[in-house]
């Protein structure tokens, strides 16, 4: 990952801290949207990496789509489809990344920025957090899907019809993010998280996001067979005998992967 250039990758203690930094305000260029697919795509597959922090550089989470740059593009046969295609990968690599994905909200997520957070597996928010679909305003449509996995049905309505943008501390009285942090303790607060996951089995770990992805749009009967095959599987690898064995032995368990 050694080329990105609007990414930035920090990986310590099996935890890697993902940070946008396309100034001045992370808006999702084709280049950006290429590298963030890059960065989860590797991170899937790098054993050093357990458990990932999501964040913005600078004010802003992520301001979704470039406006200004398609404000002054004459559209050319093909861009639609190529841009939206990009996107969508952009959102799929967070959801199908192996490891779970910690979004540090840092500022606001808007529009697309809102998709790459409702992508994530855990939200955490500063103080100055919030999300948003301003897209009524500028001629755009989009992220009410990604809104319904995080808000009910008046309240998504509400926020694409009119671009209203939910606030730091309604987002958690609504159960949407987990913690909302002073703004310096943010990064700390979700490395600390991402630790804590981080010292589970990355097998199991796989296996439970995989499973959680699996049976979102499942039915209770359906849902909990899939999750049963899933317990079925874990139980053929080391790291689940060695978690039941440090269970009944009063110890931390040592997981290897396997």
């Amino acid at each position: 990952m050694k080329d990105l250039t609007l990414v930035d990758v920090e990986i310590k203690d099996f935890v890697a801290t993902v940070t946008m930094n396309n100034p001045p305000v992370n808006a999702l260029s084709p280049l950006f949207m290429d590298e963030l697919i890059l960065a989860f795509d590797c991170l899937s597959d790098t054993d050093e990496v357990r458990s990932i922090v999501l964040t913005g550089a600078g004010k802003i989470f992520c301001a979704g789509a470039d406006i200004k740059a398609r404000a002054g593009h004459t559209p050319q046969p093909g861009d639609h489809w190529q841009g939206s295609r990009r996107a969508r990968e952009t959102f799929h690599s967070i959801v199908e990344c192996k490891k779970p994905v910690i979004c540090a909200l840092n500022g606001a997520a808007l529009g697309a920025g809102l998709a790459i957070a409702a992508s994530c597996d855990i939200l955490i928010a500063s103080e100055r957090g919030s999300l948003g679909l301003p897209e009524i305003n500028v001629g755009l449509l989009g992220g009410g899907r990604h809104a319904m996995r995080l808000f009910g049905h008046s309240l998504t309505r509400r926020m694409m019809f009119t671009g209203y943008r939910v606030p730091a501390d309604e987002l958690h009285r609504l159960g949407v993010v987990e913690s909302v942090e002073p703004h310096e303790k943010l990064l700390e607060v979700a490395q600390s998280m991402a630790a804590d996951i981080a010292s589970k089995s990355p097998i199991a770990m796989t296996l439970a996001k995989h499973a959680l992805n699996t049976i979102e749009e499942m039915s209770l009967r359906d849902g909990y067979r899939f999750e049963q095959s899933m317990t079925g599987e874990l139980g053929k690898y080391e790291d689940s005998r060695e978690a039941m064995r440090a269970f009944s032995e009063k110890r931390s368990p040592i997981f290897k992967g396997r």
